[in-house]
């Protein structure tokens, strides 16, 4: 995933120097297109802009913004045709999905289609348009509000099964590895705001629950899972070095084949079935080296079918420090972390241990999954 850089650099080199090879394309589809902006009352064929040879067009489109270019579209039938070049469009995905905050289970892009050529891409049949629509963060906003319906029967049944507030397992090595606690600052959120402590849930110093009050008004109670106690976390920290994890155990220590499975220990089975969701906190920073096929089979072990219901869903952290820390996308992270893989729902949300910046996004889409009205 880390050359997602570069193949932006590679296409919006094509976008500036190889639109001339588009040209013929564009005339051979028919002087159709061409005379639909002449027919067309809207248009104004006589216009500077339907003057331009058509790669000269596209280059001038490549420089709106995604939202504009739909509203050009709209003007009459030559640009309708026009704003919808899969090269553009695969242009623009590749370029905007770093920036984007969040992803979920319904609009991330096939890494395959990322990866490939246009020419692959026109064979598998590619609609670059639709998927960067279905991908955004704030078009998916604006298309999963269309169903209210839909949402309130669920928050309707599932108020009849829930007892109390709503309780999640956090897990994962953004608890550990980065340089401020993204828990400590939860601690001291006056977003988040901590109702009492549950001492009785304390696993052998690996785990503990609190819960905390989002806005004054939700209640919801989190069980925080760490690899190892405070003191080996601390003494391994202080010698970087890695200490073994006390959650899960290896059923294969000794085997040559690489793919490591794993159990939980009983208290942390004990914990999985009876939380309603999974938070799991990635560290995301880019300077950091990751071992994501330990953490897939980590996560696979956590949500384990027989330790409680399927759709249960999963909230990832996509963790750094601070701001400005250069981090991995949330949608390389989700291939790299295989969640298309997981059979519930789940989403990648950026977060910021140090300012807590995309948490409460974060903890609004858990709660609101598991039945809960914001």
């Amino acid at each position: 995933m880390a050359e997602g850089g570069s193949t932006v650099s590679a296409l919006e080199a094509a976008i500036i120097h190889g639109l001339r090879q588009l040209r013929t394309r564009y005339l051979q589809r028919g002087g159709r297109a061409a005379a639909a902006a002449e027919e067309d009352s809207t248009g104004d064929p006589d216009s500077s802009l339907n003057r331009l040879p058509t790669d000269m067009q596209l280059y001038i489109l490549s420089f709106l913004t995604p939202q504009d270019l739909c509203r050009l579209g709209m003007t009459n039938r030559y640009w309708n045709e026009m704003v919808q070049d899969r090269l553009l469009w695969k242009y623009f995905l590749l370029r905007d999905l770093p920036t984007w905050s969040s992803i979920d289970c319904h609009s991330l892009p096939d890494v395959t289609l990322l990866n490939s050529c246009l020419s692959e891409s026109e064979q598998m049949d590619a609609n670059f348009m639709s998927i960067y629509l279905r991908s955004c963060p704030k078009t998916r906003k604006s298309i999963r509000s269309k169903n209210p319906i839909y949402g309130a029967v669920t928050s309707f049944l599932q108020s009849l099964v829930m007892q109390g507030e709503p309780r999640f397992a956090m897990f994962g090595p953004g608890l550990e590895q980065l340089d401020d606690s993204l828990v400590t600052r939860m601690m001291t959120s006056p977003d988040l705001l901590p109702v009492v402590s549950i001492l009785q849930r304390q696993i052998d110093g690996i785990g503990s629950g609190v819960t905390f009050q989002l806005n004054n008004q939700h209640k919801f109670n989190i069980l925080t899972l760490y690899s190892t106690t405070r003191m080996e976390r601390d003494r391994a920290r202080a010698e970087q070095s890695a200490s073994a994890n006390k959650m899960f155990l290896a059923d294969n220590p000794q085997d040559r084949n690489p793919k490591v499975l794993y159990t939980l220990i009983p208290q942390v089975q004990e914990v999985c079935r009876v939380v309603e969701g999974f938070i799991y906190v990635a560290n995301a920073e880019a300077h950091t080296r990751h071992n994501r096929d330990e953490e897939v089979a980590q996560i696979m072990t956590m949500m384990d079918p027989n330790l409680g219901p399927l759709r249960r869903p999963l909230l990832v952290l996509a963790c750094v420090t601070n701001p400005g820390d250069k981090r991995i996308p949330c949608v390389y992270l989700a291939h790299d972390l295989c969640l298309s893989n997981l059979n519930r729902p789940w989403m990648v949300q950026n977060t910021e241990a140090s300012t807590l910046s995309g948490l409460l996004e974060g903890i609004d889409w858990i709660l609101t999954e598991v039945g809960k009205k914001l």
